[in-house]
């Protein structure tokens, strides 16, 4: 049997300004996006965080699972977050309303009892999760997935806008970071934590001194990704690169979030022989990126798009 993907982060609405002025919602959020593209990819995934009993929650769960994402039981009648985003020459830029909000409606011990419940697999979480004071909590079930036999996946994905203090925020990540099994950065995310000659063609350094970070020791899985210029992707020291497909970009929003939930969905469905796969692992994870950037706002392909790219 397959290992499980268990979702832990954030699920709002993107509000994305139109040129009009008008504001479009779009169900989103870093981790919320990635489990719709992990499951599109044909992995057994589960969303972790209650959603809102409002209608922006009613939404959100009821494309989880049109998708195929199990969800929580939990509701929450505390309203949905949102994300307010502007768009400049395709790239996203954002604003958040995350203050008594439906995801942060979660104690440490209702996620540890749905972990103990199930066959140890694949954990995710990252992005806003990470931001100080949410991070103690993540943290505290990162460390007790870990003694239950979970492989912890991360996704950097930082947002120094929220931040009060942006060296307690990078702090506050690098805190989670060293527990992870896998770990996905972009070339600002690695900026923002104070690393220096940020390219494609420095990625095998960077993946090193990633690693070097890992008070675990377990860092063995690690994707870079360079925006426009490409990714690259190291399992156990087998390492690839690739440049982009070329594509007519709608936007980029939730092109990350895609390409890491198809390299877990990947991982997952095909748990045996990771480093021997790298190449191709890669390429179709590149490949989903791309369709979903075809697209506006975050609307990842499935398995069948993916491969007929």
């Amino acid at each position: 049997m397959s290992p499980s993907i268990f979702v832990l982060g954030e699920a709002l609405m993107d509000c994305i300004a139109q040129p009009d002025g008008q504001l479009r919602p779009l169900m989103g959020g870093s981790p919320y996006n990635l489990a719709r593209a992990a499951a599109l990819r044909g992995a057994t995934v589960r969303y972790l965080n209650p959603l809102s009993s409002d209608n922006f929650g009613t939404q959100l769960k009821a494309q989880l699972l049109s998708n195929g994402v199990a969800v929580t039981e939990q509701s929450s009648r505390l309203p949905t977050s949102l994300a307010v985003i502007q768009i400049k020459d395709g790239q996203p830029s954002y604003g958040f309303y995350r203050e008594g909000i439906a995801d942060r409606d979660y104690s440490v011990d209702s996620v540890l009892a749905q972990l103990k419940n199930a066959a140890p697999g694949i954990l995710h979480t990252g992005s806003l999760a990470l931001v100080p004071p949410e991070h103690e909590k993540v943290l505290a079930i990162v460390q007790g997935a870990k003694a239950l036999g979970w492989t912890v996946s991360v996704d950097i994905n930082l947002r120094p806008k929220l931040a009060e203090d942006l060296n307690a925020y990078a702090a506050a990540v690098r805190s989670v970071m060293v527990w992870a099994d896998w770990i996905k950065a972009s070339d600002e995310d690695l900026e923002t934590l104070g690393f220096e000659g940020v390219h494609l063609s420095e990625s095998a350094r960077l993946v090193s001194e990633l690693r070097s970070t890992a008070q675990t020791g377990a860092l063995s899985r690690i994707a870079l990704t360079f925006g426009g210029d490409g990714a690259s992707l190291d399992i156990e020291d087998q390492h690839h690169s690739l440049p982009v497909p070329h594509i007519t970009v709608a936007d980029t929003v939730g092109a990350g979030d895609t390409f890491w939930g198809n390299t877990l969905a990947d991982w997952a469905m095909q748990p045996a022989d990771a480093a021997a796969r790298v190449n191709e692992t890669l390429a179709l994870s590149m490949k989903a990126a791309a369709i979903n950037c075809t697209r506006q706002g975050c609307q990842p392909p499935t398995r069948a798009e993916v491969l007929a790219f």
